[in-house]
């Protein structure tokens, strides 16, 4: 059990570092776009929504970037969930709190 919750912190470990600048970038572009549109200036911010989407000027990820930022965002959710439930502290009986 110690090397199975060793390997999940490790899993979680190498993707939180790498998933942070796309999961950050999609936030960001995202709300910025948002508050563009809202004011109705999204034409001057089209940029911004190519971001998002992952058209990064001549490297195009348009067609696989929202699922690897979903499949890391999934799997560091799932791996920090299990962690959470096998670090928790046992709680104690309720008989011996009253």
């Amino acid at each position: 059990m110690r090397i199975y919750q060793a390997r999940l912190r490790q899993l979680h470990r190498i993707f939180a570092p790498i998933m942070i600048l796309p999961i950050l970038l999609t936030l960001i572009t995202g709300s910025l776009y948002q508050i563009a549109d809202m004011t109705d200036k999204a034409g001057d911010f089209d940029w911004l929504l190519d971001w998002h989407k992952g058209e990064f000027g001549p490297l195009n990820l348009e067609a696989i970037y929202p699922f690897l930022n979903a499949l890391g965002l999934l799997t560091l959710a799932i791996t920090g969930i299990m962690l959470w439930f096998r670090t928790r502290p046992k709680s104690r009986n309720r008989s011996e709190e009253i």
